[in-house]
């Protein structure tokens, strides 16, 4: 491969990797390799002159992709360049005081106060663009609502979840498959999630480490200063010290002894020049500003014995290695588990049974295979499908070689539908996540519904299965004993018929007298006749039960379910035969969803969009330029507050 393509597939395998880590918060490479093949990519770009637009050497991250409002930040926010090596820490310093503090790993936020409140709270996203998270970030543990600073103030900080309540809010799950794999990924997810409720639980803190203006306040041109001055103002402040060239080991040697204890996930330090205008003054490059660069901690590693490669179907139809190995201790804790992510690493590996191996924790963290140092490359990827026992292919994907199943009816690739069915709404089933669901599949305990109902013929095997034990299994047939009594309306919603949610269900049952041979029987035009059900869910619903492999899991689920009898409502039916839409925040109920409950036991039907067809809009806005009250202002719908919806019934 001549060297232009071997850039251009560099860039490609470096942006996914990047893409996955950044946009999806999982690892398809290991931090070890993604260095390697960056290096090389850099060393290639040098000696051709050749750099791609889309090289990761030039721009930075990826777009976001989340329903949060997105806005541009005023200034863009870089990467730092990086080293292993405290000789050039002193180099790059010279005969400046610099500031070495840590380098934090957690979601990079930025804040900006008005008059001394907390106007706004930005993610970093791909560092051009980020994500509105104000709501949320109000619910950090301690970040400052109001500053005695009234003046315009921008800051630059790490959104984290320490070590000790990550393993706190692990601990309260009992599922090992379900825990959370690290506290980065846990914090991104908990400050990204639409529902600020959910953030205020999470323990997440705020430490300010970048002032980027602050109006009419000087700092002696210190950055020094300006975090001395961000602890005035009530921030928590990244731990700097102030350092020279000739001070640097002993203070690297400082932090590498407190990181060891230290409750804040840490991938290293970055040092900055204290002089702010000097700093400034040295400019950037396309991809790192020049007044820092990041230091990273050489990783620990240990050898140990490969004892086998477990290969996992997941839901996408890839099947990925998983490298078991003699558990060595990484890091204070101990690993026997490490991802080697696709077909072409076990083979760049050269991997066996029975090779010796070093692994390391990336970033502290993630257990990844650094070495092979007997290279027998024994191991070959399974021609069968560990889930379904179907023939496997390998694709090769820009020179990426991948593990496949084709099998298109694979259980593993039904995770989501068995989600569905042991949700709350569904058969209530507690203590399957869809983690675990996945382990079952893959393993080959469940290629249908009823079989969950059977899993104690996997008894042994279950109990073994690393954080389940007898415990957890003996919690899980409870769970499962409980969910055989079941009204109608959920075990039709668990089936995860297109299109059918809990409401339709319950209309569809309700229409047919709880008679489940009626409705499966129904035809398109009987379903069309109840409000509510359009032709293009009767067409699915219909469709469904004209399959004969889905009608006879079905009755393989009757024969271990018992159906509930449906008893007449207790509450007055007075909101039979109306159409309510629900929006914005409700006081009077505890939340949307007991506000539908209430209407539904009542006759009423509750929809997600306002048309023609709705009767009333509860909103306690009924001012605000939402699109809801918009088009109810347009079609003539009444809006009405929680308290009016009361009175009225």
């Amino acid at each position: 491969m001549d060297k232009s393509e071997r850039i251009k597939e560099l860039v490609e395998l470096l942006n996914k990797a990047s893409k996955a880590y950044y946009q999806d918060a999982e690892e398809i490479m290991s931090n070890f390799e993604y260095d390697r093949l960056y290096d090389e990519l850099e060393s290639l770009e040098k000696e051709t002159g050749m750099v791609l637009s889309n090289s990761p050497t030039v721009n930075v991250g990826y777009e976001v992709v989340s329903e949060l409002p997105k806005i541009q930040h005023e200034q863009p926010m870089l990467s730092l360049d990086k080293t292993k090596e405290v000789e050039a820490l002193k180099s790059f310093l010279g005969d400046k005081k610099g500031m070495l503090s840590w380098k934090l790993d957690g979601l990079t936020v930025v804040l900006t106060y008005q008059n001394g409140s907390l106007q706004r709270a930005v993610t970093r996203g791909n560092g051009q663009v980020g994500e509105v998270i104000t709501a949320n970030a109000k619910t950090f543990k301690n970040v400052p609502i109001s500053i005695p600073h009234q003046g315009e103030l921008v800051l630059r900080g790490e959104a984290i979840i320490k070590y000790s309540d990550f393993e706190m809010i692990n601990a309260e799950i009992e599922d090992v498959d379900a825990k959370y794999k690290n506290p980065r990924n846990l914090c991104s997810g908990s400050v990204r999630q639409l529902n600020s409720e959910i953030t205020a639980k999470r323990n997440v803190n705020f430490i300010a480490f970048a002032l980027i203006s602050a109006e009419d306040v000087a700092f002696d041109n210190s950055i020094e200063k300006q975090l001395e001055w961000l602890q005035q103002q009530g921030f928590e402040t990244v731990e700097a010290k102030a350092v020279h060239a000739e001070t640097m080991e002993e203070t690297v040697a400082y932090y590498g002894e407190k990181v060891k204890n230290y409750d804040y996930p840490s991938d290293g330090l970055v040092l900055m020049f204290d002089d702010i205008a000097y700093g400034l003054s040295l400019g950037r490059t396309a991809k790192f500003p020049r007044n820092g660069i990041a230091f990273k901690w050489e990783d620990e590693q240990a050898e140990t014995t490969l004892k086998e490669i477990e290969w996992s179907p997941s839901r996408t139809g890839l099947i990925n290695p998983v490298a078991i190995f003699e558990p060595v201790e990484l890091e204070g804790t101990t690993v026997s588990r490490a991802s080697v992510h696709n077909v072409s690493i076990v083979e760049e590996l050269e991997l066996g049974i029975g090779d010796t191996i070093k692994v390391y924790k990336a970033n502290m963290i993630i257990p990844q295979i650094s070495e092979n140092l007997t290279k027998s490359g024994m191991e070959m990827p399974p021609e069968t499908c560990p889930a379904c026992g179907g023939k496997t292919v390998i694709r090769n994907d820009n020179g990426v070689k991948t593990l496949y199943c084709p099998n298109e009816e694979c259980p593993a690739k039904h995770v989501k539908l068995y989600s569905l069915f042991v949700s709350r709404d569904g058969m209530n089933i507690e203590g399957l996540s869809e983690e675990t669901l996945e382990k079952f599949i893959e393993k080959g305990y469940i290629h249908e519904f009823a079989d969950l109902y059977h899993l104690d013929r996997y008894y042994e095997e279950i109990i073994t299965t690393p954080g389940f034990g007898e415990k957890s299994f003996e919690k899980l047939q409870k769970a499962l004993e409980k969910s055989r009594k079941v009204e109608l309306h959920s075990l039709i919603y668990s089936l995860g018929i297109p299109n059918i949610g809990v409401a339709n269900a319950k209309l569809i049952c309700k229409a047919f007298d709880y008679d489940v041979e009626q409705i499966m029987a129904a035809t398109p035009e009987q379903l069309t006749q109840i409000d509510g059900i359009g032709a293009v869910m009767a067409e699915k619903f219909c469709e469904y039960f004209a399959n004969n492999a889905n009608v006879e899991k079905l009755n393989h689920l009757l024969n271990e379910v018992e159906i509930e009898a449906q008893e007449a409502p207790k509450e007055e039916q007075n909101m039979e035969g109306l159409t309510f839409v629900v929006t914005g925040s409700v006081y009077q109920f505890l939340n949307r969803n007991a506000v539908k409950d209430y209407i539904e036991k009542r006759g009423g039907k509750v929809t997600g969009s306002v048309t023609s067809k709705t009767n009333y809009l509860i909103n306690n806005d009924a001012t605000s330029g939402s699109s809801k009250n918009k088009k109810a202002k347009e079609l003539g719908i009444p809006i009405i507050t929680e308290e009016e919806f009361l009175e009225m019934w």
